[in-house]
């Protein structure tokens, strides 16, 4: 069973939205604004999103950013009761996979649903053949091996989870806060000194290739890039 997080403030609609989705055999996590949506996201294995766009606290774009810093490839899509192209633009260049105008057919939505789902495992199984190449490094995150010039190094279940999740951001802030969520499930001060002897760790690792850095961003996080 496939599970859809579901981020609507209306209450009305988010409940029919629910229980269609429901009958349909998805498990639905609704949150009634963007920062428990975000919450729920950190804490609950999400196949999908379902963000409204026009909500306190956080809006859905902003969630959507947020969500894509955790896991770029989570499959999104928009309900608004906007119709503008900008809104629509906005929304696919925050790597939106579908947008749905308000009033909302349940049928359709699930049509949707079902559609982006399927690309998005099609898609999943392709990714499962490949590697993470990191300058002249490969890594191999369902093996936990990091290989450059015929010599391997085996990481750690903790250690492989930060490469992939900086390989994931490569070129891009791998957020501090949101990374300890994720893969510690906490962020308190030890948390965040065990974060930084990882780093450490992986810095020693991809010393062999001068061209591979992980740059501290003082206040946010960590950027790999490869050039």
């Amino acid at each position: 069973m496939k599970t859809i997080l579901l981020v609507e403030d209306n209450q009305t609609l988010g409940y029919i939205l629910s229980e269609y989705l429901e009958m349909n055999d998805f498990k639905v996590i609704w949150a009634k604004d963007g920062n428990q949506g975000l919450e729920c996201f950190q804490k609950n294995t999400v196949d999908l999103c379902i963000l409204d766009v026009m909500m306190p606290e956080q809006d859905g774009f902003s969630l959507a950013k947020n969500i894509k810093g955790i896991n770029r490839a989570m499959p999104l899509i928009f309900l608004t009761a906007k119709s503008l192209k900008t809104d629509k633009l906005k929304g696919f260049r925050l790597g939106a996979d579908d947008y749905i105008v308000k009033p909302i057919d349940e049928e359709l939505l699930v049509a949707r649903v079902q559609a982006v789902l399927n690309r998005t495992q099609a898609q999943a199984t392709l990714d499962a053949q490949e590697f993470y190449h990191i300058g002249q490094y490969i890594f191999d995150y369902d093996t936990q091996v990091l290989t450059w010039n015929n010599q391997s190094q085996k990481l750690s279940q903790r250690e492989a989870e930060v490469l992939k999740m900086l390989c994931i951001n490569k070129n891009q802030v791998m957020k501090r806060d949101l990374a300890l969520k994720q893969i510690w499930g906490d962020n308190d001060y030890f948390t965040r000194r065990s974060m930084d002897v990882f780093i450490s760790k992986l810095r020693k690792y991809l010393q062999h290739d001068p061209v591979v850095k992980i740059t501290n961003i003082h206040g946010k996080g960590f950027i790999l890039s490869d050039g």
